[in-house]
């Protein structure tokens, strides 16, 4: 009786380099992204409080009320975090942990306005990533909308 071990990582990158990343891939590389936004958010809550701070030291109270803004500080730390990421270099935070480098359909990387409206329809419509697992090419909505792919790729090099 024989036994098979599992690939070794480097056999199993070397495998899907260049294949599209599937939905399960795609999801943790969001959450580490969406863990970073958090962070950003809190520092800028932390600012915001500093602020308040440091202009009325005596009657200070942590700032309150920001529910509704929210999507706003979404939309402040999020879009330009995605953008400059993916324009730099086609990858956040999240794809680099995960392998996963975004760009045109040529493999190029995106433009900064392609990018941006990219982000934003990202964030404001993150289940176009339910998509995945239906589209043969393994496509999101925003990836089926600006002719964007996410493929498996762990080499540092950047293609422009």
């Amino acid at each position: 009786m024989s036994t098979v071990w599992p690939a070794s990582p480097a056999v199993t990158r070397q495998a899907l380099q260049g294949r599209p990343a599937g939905l399960v891939s795609r999801l943790a590389a969001a959450a580490i992204d969406l863990l970073v936004l958090l962070a950003g958010g809190a520092a800028l809550y932390g600012a915001v409080a500093g602020l308040a701070f440091l202009l009325n030291p005596r009657s200070f109270s942590w700032p309150t009320g920001f529910e509704w803004s929210v999507p706003a500080v979404a939309a402040l730390v999020g879009t330009p975090y995605l953008a400059i990421s993916w324009s730099a270099s086609g990858r956040t935070l999240g794809d680099v942990l995960f392998g996963l480098r975004i760009g045109g359909r040529d493999g190029r990387l995106l433009g900064p306005g392609r990018s941006v409206v990219r982000a934003l329809l990202c964030l404001a419509f993150p289940i176009g990533l339910v998509w995945v697992p239906f589209d043969r090419r393994r496509r999101s909505l925003q990836d089926v909308l600006f002719r964007t792919s996410v493929r498996y790729d762990w080499l540092p090099s950047v293609r422009t």
